[in-house]
């Protein structure tokens, strides 16, 4: 599994851990990754990411997945989310038209 955030892109960086006395030693900071489902109101199923919490809170303050997917320009979403954009585009207008 990949430690990247299927929203955000956010991946692991590299910087130093620094004793008392100075002493520096490279380390990882990781990103906080959580697997959440998020429910798709277009779709009517929930879709299945790994994402992190900042990610999280940024879907969750605009409206949801569905929301967050059609207001983000294509070219900004992950690999991951890129697929989902014209499908939830698609059903949104159906159910307008409906």
């Amino acid at each position: 599994m990949t430690k990247r955030c299927a929203i955000l892109g956010k991946g692991p960086m590299s910087g130093n851990n620094v004793s008392h006395a100075n002493n520096k030693t490279r380390r990882r900071f990781l990103p906080n990754l959580q697997d959440v489902s998020l429910y798709s109101e277009a779709l009517g199923r929930a879709i299945k990411l790994r994402v992190s919490m900042h990610g999280l809170r940024t879907v969750e303050h605009n409206g949801g997945i569905d929301q967050y997917v059609m207001k983000t320009a294509k070219t900004k979403l992950t690999d991951e989310l890129r697929p989902y954009k014209k499908v939830i585009e698609e059903a949104v207008a159906r159910q307008q038209a409906a």
